[in-house]
């Protein structure tokens, strides 16, 4: 009986093998059919929007309200908050990355948990949070406002909020980079006599410079669009701590649709190019980046 058993298996005809995860062609045809609605829906649908109500009266009237006294003062607010925490969260992100992945410590898991801490925490609970701890009515605030610095309802409290929302992204692309690296090219760097400084600049950063200006871009990108830490930590005051998203709120309640929409064109172009760049800097650094990817 047993040999009859195997002589029935062996004649059978072997299945067709398929991998896991090919599927038929009708099923990929609905899957990229769904992904490219959904792209195109919550995507492109809106930000054509954004440029077509932008140029709804012409290019001139466009061009013209973004000329106005309160659109200047956004735009420049936006990049003098963006040119300031950027760098900062760049020398913050790298020393974070650096002390992560270089030493061994109690409480490097918390540090990690730390970092991620305003992924986790909405931004509106932060920008209150920096209130309470620098508004007036608070022992510090109170102080550096009678001392003429006040934070809160100023370009300090501004800066702040938008290197807390953006802190973790320099740090989360080095620290997976760093790790791959590992420790060897360092410590024979500085048993060769060289310095720390100098083992940074030759040996660590030229191993992590493209994941660092993908941090940088990304974070560049969350600087500029942040609203709702900003939104409480500024006041709103028209001409002086009003960002652009934050303006682009206020011209759209007073129902300037014309100012409102080409303002968020130029914001939404400034992103575009952030996106063109980390789109650039991966296809032509795919190698450098992919331990990003797996961590």
């Amino acid at each position: 009986m047993f040999d009859s058993t195997l002589h029935a298996a062996a004649s059978e005809k072997p299945a067709k093998w398929r991998p896991v995860a090919e599927e038929s062609r009708p099923v990929r045809v609905l899957l990229i059919a769904l992904a490219l609605g959904g792209l195109a829906v919550l995507v492109v649908a809106p930000l054509a929007v954004v440029f077509a109500e932008a140029l709804a009266r012409g290019a001139g009237q466009a061009l013209a309200s973004l000329t106005r006294p309160e659109a200047t003062s956004a735009i420049r607010l936006t990049l003098i908050v963006a040119a300031i925490s950027v760098p900062v969260n760049a020398v913050f992100g790298i020393a974070a990355a650096w002390t992560i992945t270089k030493f061994d410590f109690r409480g490097k898991a918390f540090l990690i948990t730390l970092i991620d801490l305003p992924f986790s925490i909405s931004p509106v609970v932060a920008g209150l949070a920096l209130v309470l701890l620098f508004g007036t009515n608070s022992l510090i605030g109170g102080w550096l406002v009678a001392s003429g610095f006040p934070i809160i309802f100023a370009l300090p409290g501004i800066v702040l909020a938008s290197i807390f929302v953006t802190f973790p992204f320099v740090a989360r692309e080095l620290i997976p980079v760093m790790i791959e690296q590992g420790r060897a090219e360092e410590e024979a760097a500085l048993t060769l006599g060289a310095s720390g400084w100098r083992t940074f600049l030759t040996v660590t950063l030229p191993n992590i410079k493209w994941a660092l200006l993908y941090g940088v871009l990304l974070c560049n990108a969350r600087a500029m669009g942040e609203f709702g830490a900003v939104a409480v930590v500024s006041g709103k005051i028209r001409g002086q701590t009003a960002t652009m998203p934050i303006t682009i709120e206020m011209l759209y309640n007073e129902y300037l649709s014309v100012a409102a929409f080409s303002l968020a064109a130029v914001l939404a172009a400034l992103g575009l190019l952030t996106l063109a760049l980390k789109t650039v800097l991966e296809w032509r650094h795919a190698d450098q980046l992919a331990a990003t990817r797996r961590h």
